[in-house]
Parts: C-alpha cells; structure tokens; sequence
C-alpha cells in the first residue's frame, strides 16, 4: 500500500479483524474478511456491517438549496420533505452521469452523499454552479464515518443492542439521533437487496462504536459480522444495483442506464434536454441482465453476440453465490433487449450461450 491512500476511521479495526486490505478509489478497503461468498451468504441470512467511509458525505447549506440541487439533480427535489433521501444522477449538459447520488433533505441543510471515485469532481461540479447563489458546500467526509449494516437480522438485533425500533423508520427516510454533543444520522437504505440501515457517525465515536457492533476477532458478536467490498459487489449485482465506472458513467445517460425512474423530464435539470430528445427518438441500446449457461464469469467489457453480429458489451459479471448460476449486466441493442432473447457472450475468445432475463436477479423474501 502507498502511503498517498486514504485511510477510514475503521481502518485499525479492518486490520486487527483480519481484513486483507486493497486500494479502491483513493482509499485502503478491506475486500475481504472470512472470505467473499462467505460474507455474501451471511448478509443474505444474517447481519453484515460493511465500511462505505469511502464514499462522500457533503454538506449544502442555504436558503436557496432547494432550487439549486433541483437544477443539478435528475429527481424532483421541488418540495421534499424534511427526512427523506432520494436517489438521483447528477448530469453533465450532454446528459452523461457524472455521479449518482443520495440527496436527503434536513433541517437546516442538505446532504449529498456520492461515489469515493467522484467526490473531488461533483465538489468542484456544485462548486462551479454555485457561484452567486449565496450556498455553502462543506466537504464532511474525513470528519465521519460510515456503516451499512445489511441482512434479514439486522433489524432485530439492532433493537436489542441499542433499544431503537427502526421498523418504523420508512426506506429512503432517516432519523437523526444525538449522542451527547455529537449527532448520528441513521438512514434505511443499503446497496445489497437486503434490508438494513445506513449510519454516519463522527470519526470519534468509532473506536467507541464500531467494535461494540461486532466485537473483535478474539470475542466476535455471533451473528454480527463484517463483511468486505468483494461481497458488496456480489450483492449488488444480484440486486441489479448500477455501479458508477460500470453501468454509470459520463459516457452514458440516466435513460439509457435503465434509470428512468429517478429522472423527470417535465423539469428543468442540466442534461435535461438531450435526454427528452432520446425519450422521444426511443433507445438504440438498453440494459439488460444475462445468464450465461455454465460457470463461467463475463466480465466488464466482454463483448455480447446476437444472430453472429456484436450487440454490445457486458458491464458487471458474477457467479452467483445465492443462485449458483452465472449472471451478468450488459448494455445490449435495443432489438436485442427483449426478455428470453437468446445471446452470446464472449469469455477467453470462446462465445458462451446466454439469455436475456428479468432484474434484479434476487428479490429478498418480503
């Protein structure tokens, strides 16, 4: 590890937990603890908690806030009540993503929360648009910390270790909390198709915290675990949750991702015009999910093949712990996105048979 990557606020607990840390994005992640797909089946049945301290926390503060993030954001912000986070792209004038996000509205502010590898540019892109309006954006990241905890338990058990109900907590809402002087913020959200939580805390409370949440290595919780971004990444593609760098990039649009849902075209938004004009010319290209036959694993960019000719490119690639079969996302033709098309997917110069299928992938029991 060099020493220009940025450490969490858990980094000494990754590493007395038996973590093999990696470079991710700037910063030095633990990948893995017990191992990947152990992980991933033990946040499908239990309770992982997974360091996202790498991801951007800022702050927007201003009375005209609102009006601003409403022109940079996809979403329809106009009006939004106070707890409540909404998933959105921010945009560049032609339409491509520059990050996607969770807003979420406060008190007396906004928060955004963005991808590690894009906090620097959507600083300097809301710095940018700024100008004039009389906001301030304060850059929170190093100062906090954050946890996802994820699986069927968590609920529960959260109950039982702090007494807080968080059932009644709605998803895409969030609660703040003092501890002492310091505050917490508890989000219901996650990015592994389980239920779960979200926590920002202050980088002082977590040596105090964390270990508290699952122990230690030599007296680990028995269900709590910590889980690394390997299975995080498995999780999300089953869930068929977009990755910025994989199904996200400035080089593709909110629509064409697959994303229409979080854009309102009857608003006013940077990037709003090139995307009416695609809605209205419809889609030359979709995303679609595969399964391949076998066990083999298509990884980003392998190319996919339609009646022998190339209809586009896989994005994200897994063997599926939970459904032991081999899935992919990809980026396909529009005549060639319709559900059960057959298709083929190129591995190690060998054309591997798929076919196109319903996402996500997994749907947790309800």
């Amino acid at each position: 590890m060099t020493d220009t990557l940025l450490k969490t606020p858990l980094y000494d607990i990754h590493v007395a937990m038996g973590a093999r840390m990696v470079g991710f994005a700037g910063w030095e992640m633990p990948v893995q603890f017990a191992g990947i797909v152990e992980e991933h089946h033990h946040t499908r049945t239990a309770f992982s908690v997974f360091d996202v301290s790498h991801m951007g926390r800022l702050r927007i503060i201003g009375d005209k806030a609102e009006p601003f993030l409403n022109y940079i954001c996809t979403r329809n912000l106009a009006g939004a009540e106070v707890g409540r986070s909404y998933y959105s792209h921010i945009c560049r004038e032609d339409g491509g993503i520059l990050d996607d996000v969770i807003v979420s509205r406060f008190q007396t502010h906004w928060g955004i929360i963005c991808n590690a590898s894009n906090r620097d540019k959507i600083v300097a892109w809301l710095g940018k648009h700024t100008e004039g309006r009389g906001l301030q954006i304060l850059d929170e990241t190093t100062a906090t910390a954050m946890v996802a905890c994820q699986g069927p338990k968590t609920l529960d058990i959260a109950k039982e270790l702090t007494g807080n109900d968080l059932t009644t907590l709605k998803r895409y809402h969030f609660t703040v909390r003092d501890f002492g002087p310091l505050q917490i913020v508890i989000y219901r959200s996650g990015y592994t198709g389980e239920d779960g939580f979200e926590v920002v805390l202050p980088a002082a409370l977590v040596s105090f915290l964390v270990p508290k949440l699952f122990g230690t290595k030599e007296q680990p919780h028995p269900i709590i675990k910590p889980a690394g971004l390997g299975a995080r990444d498995t999780l999300r593609i089953e869930a068929a949750m977009p990755l910025y760098g994989h199904e996200l990039s400035e080089e593709v649009d909110s629509l064409t991702a697959g994303q229409a849902w979080c854009v309102d075209l009857n608003k006013d938004f940077i990037g709003a015009a090139p995307m009416r004009q695609l809605h209205a010319a419809g889609l030359p290209r979709k995303l679609v999910g595969l399964e391949l036959d076998g066990r083999r694993i298509a990884r980003q960019h392998s190319s996919v093949y339609g009646d022998g000719r190339a209809v586009g490119e896989v994005t994200s690639g897994t063997l599926s712990p939970t459904l032991n079969k081999s899935i992919a996302i990809a980026f396909v033709a529009a005549d060639s996105a319709s559900d059960g098309a057959a298709l083929e997917v190129e591995i190690s110069g060998k054309r591997v048979p798929a076919r196109v299928v319903k996402m996500p992938f997994y749907k947790r029991p309800r």
